[in-house]
């Protein structure tokens, strides 16, 4: 597929989105739900589509990684097993993405991403102070990180709430502490999928690149805001956004039921 044969205006429409998602993407995680979306509405096959997903996710994650870096925000030198750890797991994910059942991925992610935002709906004490640390980096690297970084090759929806919640839960740290390391794990799992979706051949790479654009402009949008305000908006976005997100995967996986059973209904 040639990028001529896209015109103008859905560069420019897919450019805003991945503005938008890359804002959200950095607060909460979750951006990928409007960015797939959005190129599989325009035409682009489903491969074609997570391989360029890829490519201009890994604007958004840098842009905020490097924000939060610059701004000391994040202590790479102590999060060097994690990183490496969270690669690995990626590579491995997208080199086993065609012997994964997605559809299993699919029906049980819409459960996952519920229960996070209950976990922090429902403890609002949580995040709001650093914790005692329950596994070390490296501890922390072969678990949390591979696991969610093969999660991310797989499949990749929600990877940044759950690298979110693995540091607040295993390594203890305070939500918008979470959030800043889970930016810099969730870019290390993006350039490990990109790596290998670059040697299958299915990056477009004109429209990846001008999605990155947008993704770096609301990522950095984005990372400022979780440093300047915070637990008091990091919570409350990522309980909406993960029930927001619910809802559409199930929609996704079960329209066609629920249409029904609605119109049976009423």
């Amino acid at each position: 597929m040639e990028w001529f044969q896209f015109g103008v205006e859905i560069y420019i429409l897919l450019f805003f989105v991945a503005l938008i998602a890359g804002f959200i993407d950095a607060i909460a995680g979750g951006g990928g739900l409007l960015t797939i979306p959005a190129l599989l509405a325009v035409g682009v096959p489903p491969v074609q589509a997570l391989a360029t997903n890829k490519l201009q996710a890994v604007g958004g994650s840098f842009s905020a990684s490097f924000y939060f870096v610059r701004r000391k925000a994040v202590d790479l030198a102590g999060q060097r097993v994690p990183i490496m750890m969270t690669l690995i797991g990626a590579v491995i994910g997208s080199g086993l993405v065609q012997f994964v059942n997605p559809e299993f991925l699919r029906q049980l992610l819409p459960l996952l991403v519920i229960a996070i935002g209950l976990y922090f709906l429902l403890t609002p004490s949580i995040g709001a102070a650093d914790q005692k640390q329950r596994l070390m980096p490296f501890a922390f690297g072969c678990t949390a990180g591979i696991g969610i970084g093969f999660y991310d090759g797989v499949f990749g929806p929600g990877a940044g709430s759950f690298y979110a919640l693995a540091y607040v839960t295993l390594a203890g740290f305070n939500l918008a502490k979470a959030t800043a390391h889970a930016k810099v794990l969730n870019f290390a799992s993006n350039v490990g999928s990109l790596s290998f979706f670059i040697f299958s051949g299915h990056v477009i790479w004109l429209m990846g690149f001008a999605m990155l654009g947008g993704q770096l402009i609301g990522a950095r949008l984005g990372a400022r805001m979780v440093l300047s305000r915070g637990q008091k908006l990091i919570r409350p976005m990522l309980v909406t956004v993960s029930f927001l997100m619910s809802i559409k995967l199930i929609y996704d996986n079960h329209g066609d039921t629920i249409s029904t059973w609605l119109s049976q209904l009423f």
